[in-house]
């Protein structure tokens, strides 16, 4: 799997560079993602502008991941997601869970206002 990591006042931005998350990356989807999902940051924010499909295998690591994270009440977040992959989500009711921003500033900004 390949991926970039940037840590912006405490948003840790993990960009994912495959163009498909699904059960051939999903083990290392998923330690990466459990890895920056630390009680001491202030919001994970995962941009998938790159990716064009996910499977169930890739949803299943970002729930864990999110299960982990709002155990510390750190929320989560996604960036560039395209339309199937926005409809994927809005069918499993996922858009309720996550939100969605176009741009990282967008993601940053908002993120950064609520925890005001």
């Amino acid at each position: 799997m390949e991926y970039s990591i940037e840590n912006i006042d405490q948003i840790v931005i993990f960009g994912i560079k495959n163009k498909d998350i699904n059960s051939n990356i999903s083990a290392d989807l998923k330690e990466q993602l459990l890895i920056l999902s630390q009680p001491d940051i202030k919001a994970l924010v995962v941009d998938i502008s790159e990716v064009q499909t996910i499977d169930s295998a890739g949803i299943g690591s970002f729930l864990l991941a999110e299960r982990q994270l709002s155990d510390h009440g750190v929320p989560m977040a996604f960036v560039g997601a395209n339309g199937v992959i926005k409809s994927t989500m809005r069918m499993l009711n996922l858009d309720q869970l996550f939100d969605f921003f176009e741009t990282k500033d967008e993601a940053k900004k908002t993120i950064l206002d609520i925890l005001k």
